[in-house]
């Protein structure tokens, strides 16, 4: 198949492909249309970047028909929010001229104005699992109605520990039903899903996992702490011809504020992640996408949902804990046939991590060396003196360098047995308020029986 004529496509989806100037379908999208039009469950094993979307969102609208009813038939659940948000999307976007009725449902908004939705009646529900559930706990999502089911990015949503959410969602879903699996990188956790829940499944792998696209240019640099990388940082990013459009990878939200905070670029500059505000995020994005931020600081937990054209540059600020989220960051760059450009960071105990990543692609990284020019900051965040603070986010739930934290003691506590206190008791301590419902009743007692006495 070289054309999107040789789909056979109705008129409808012609006219919507030809709106958004599409000539020719990818490899991913040429291999999964027929597979999953004849109704067959399915793996699809494709890069980030390759329009996975499309492949599966063709078939599906392909085959579905005009209904009023209520209740959803596809389902398609995805790991983020901006990820729901984009495939919502690439849906109005090939339904301009089909009557498809699709909702968008995700943490952090008011799931009674999403209860109301559903209620107005729904062909494609796609959402985020733990949302998708609580919406089905409610009653008013049914799912026994459902036809199709889609897993989009299904390695990063096992890696974000959504597994029993999927599973309570299986249990709510008609036994009888077509599955379809996509997903950057097969893992053994993908292959354990999909032989517990899909039926002799049709799978298509295009690319070898962990090979990066032919498109990016890739370097490596080593520096030896946070703020020796944040010179170095500050140092590439003045070359603004360059790069144009930075997508900048750190490891943990609180890294993420810091280096919006140690940037020299803060006007250039915006910054997402799980802690911040759906709004936040979403206004984050729109500046990156319009150009009024040139530098968008992300975790890893949005590194899916983030299809940005015309990304010059990703840079790995912190390396990855695993090598296949490496292939995900730069598969943010380098798309739709245009030159991208790739720069990890590195310091000595995230070395083998690099290695790791080398050893998936099967290819060595171009080391280049540290600028003269660019000064070695001996200065070390709390986590790099081995004081991690308090409540420091993990964002992905498996950590392979799991062991005893060794924590420094000052010479007044050095013998000294310090009392662990949970932090609704910190709560109390400092502003000498109850913090639950009880405890605002046992302070009364006491203040009866004082004012008594």
């Amino acid at each position: 198949m070289n054309t999107f004529e040789d789909f056979k496509i109705k008129r409808q989806l012609k006219n919507a492909i030809d709106d958004l100037g599409f000539e020719k379908p990818t490899p991913i999208q040429q291999e999964s249309y027929s597979s999953i039009l004849a109704g067959n469950d399915f793996v699809g094993i494709a890069q980030t970047g390759t329009g996975k979307t499309i492949a599966y969102l063709l078939p599906i609208l392909q085959e579905l028909k005009y209904s009023d009813q209520q209740q959803p038939r596809v389902l398609i659940i995805a790991p983020t929010r901006e990820l729901v948000i984009q495939i919502v999307e690439e849906i109005n976007k090939l339904t301009e001229y089909i009557s498809v009725r699709s909702l968008a449902v995700y943490g952090g908004t008011n799931m009674k104005t999403q209860q109301a939705a559903v209620l107005e009646g729904v062909d494609i529900l796609v959402g985020t699992p733990r949302r998708m559930y609580d919406l089905a706990l409610s009653n008013v999502l049914r799912l026994k109605s459902i036809k199709k089911l889609v897993i989009d990015e299904v390695d990063i949503m096992l890696d974000f520990g959504f597994k029993t959410q999927l599973k309570n969602i299986f249990e709510q879903l008609p036994t009888k039903r077509q599955n379809i699996l996509f997903s950057a990188t097969m893992t053994e956790y993908v292959d354990q899903l999909t032989d517990d829940f899909l039926v002799n499944p049709i799978k298509k792998t295009i690319s070898i996992s962990g090979t990066p696209l032919d498109t990016i240019s890739q370097e490596v640099y080593a520096a030896e702490n946070f703020y020796t990388k944040a010179n170095l940082l500050n140092h590439l990013l003045s070359d603004r011809d360059k790069h144009n459009k930075v997508l900048v990878f750190v490891g943990s939200r609180k890294d993420a504020d810091r280096l919006y905070e140690t940037l020299d670029f803060e006007e250039e500059t915006s910054v997402i992640h799980s802690g911040k505000e759906q709004n936040h995020r979403m206004k984050s994005i729109d500046k990156f996408v319009d150009g009024t931020s040139r530098i968008l600081i992300a975790t890893d937990v949005i590194s899916r949902g983030i299809d940005i054209e015309k990304i010059s540059t990703v840079i790995s600020f912190n390396t990855p804990l695993y090598p296949e989220n490496y292939i995900h960051r730069i598969g943010r760059t380098g798309r739709a046939e245009q030159e991208g450009n790739s720069i990890l960071f590195y310091n000595e105990k995230e070395e083998p991590l690099k290695e790791a990543i080398e050893s998936l692609m099967k290819y060595t990284i171009p080391f280049i060396e540290f600028p003269d020019e660019v000064e070695v900051s001996t200065e070390l965040t709390p986590e790099e003196q081995g004081k991690p603070e308090e409540e420091e986010e993990v964002e992905l739930k498996r950590d392979p360098n799991k062991g005893a934290s060794h924590h420094e003691k000052s010479a007044k506590n050095s013998k000294a047995k310090v009392e662990k206190k949970s932090y609704s008791q910190q709560l109390k301590a400092k502003y000498k308020k109850p913090i639950r419902r009880g405890d605002k009743i046992q302070n009364k007692k006491k203040n009866k029986n004082r004012r008594r006495k």
